[in-house]
């Protein structure tokens, strides 16, 4: 019994509701937790904060709570791509990254399709892939201006011209580091 005191009432009770309480009889309670019950009832379920969510389920910033699995993978293959990246396996972090790109284009998310074509642009420019690298971070741009929004573009004007420094481009350089410049001084 000692166990039990140490650990809050709460946890205790909901736990043993969990164990104890049929299924139905939960979902039962009310409008809102017949509708968590439903959504859940597909995998197998589990209990977060005392709500019931998809096993699929993952909290990430705040209260979002991510029910699509496919969101999940995506919001995983960006978060190892940048591992990859820090860790100096370029490699692997643009594996990680073309597969969030596909994820992000296949569930429309134009967000997250931004920050897989900069991790791809940053992963080829790591590997000495320049062009490749300047085809993703003009992707970004292209990004934004679908969307007509330009964050990250400061970031993508300035690797495509050390892109095309490296490539021994120096007018091409000398054009996109004047428009990362110019947006530098406009932030």
């Amino acid at each position: 019994m000692g166990i039990l005191k140490s650990l809050p009432m709460d946890f205790v009770v909901t736990n043993a509701l969990l164990v104890v309480t049929p299924l139905e009889a939960m979902a039962e309670t009310s409008a809102a937790d017949q509708y968590s019950f439903k959504k859940a009832s597909k995998d197998r379920i589990i209990c977060t904060h005392f709500k019931l969510c998809s096993v699929g389920a993952s909290k990430i910033a705040g209260n979002e709570v991510i029910v699509d699995p496919r969101k999940q993978d995506l919001v995983s293959c960006l978060k190892n791509g940048k591992n990859f990246l820090r860790n100096q396996d370029p490699d692997k972090a643009f594996l990680e990254f073309k597969a969030a790109l596909e994820l992000s284009q296949t569930i429309k998310n134009p967000i997250e399709e931004k920050k897989a074509a900069r991790g791809l642009g940053a992963s080829s420019q790591r590997q000495g892939k320049y062009r490749e690298a300047i085809n993703y971070h003009s992707m970004v741009l292209s990004i934004s201006e679908r969307e007509g929004e330009d964050s990250g573009n400061t970031e993508a004007f300035g690797a495509i011209a050390d892109c095309y420094t490296e490539l021994g481009d120096l007018d091409q350089a000398a054009t996109f580091y004047d428009r990362y410049i110019s947006r530098l001084q406009a932030e």
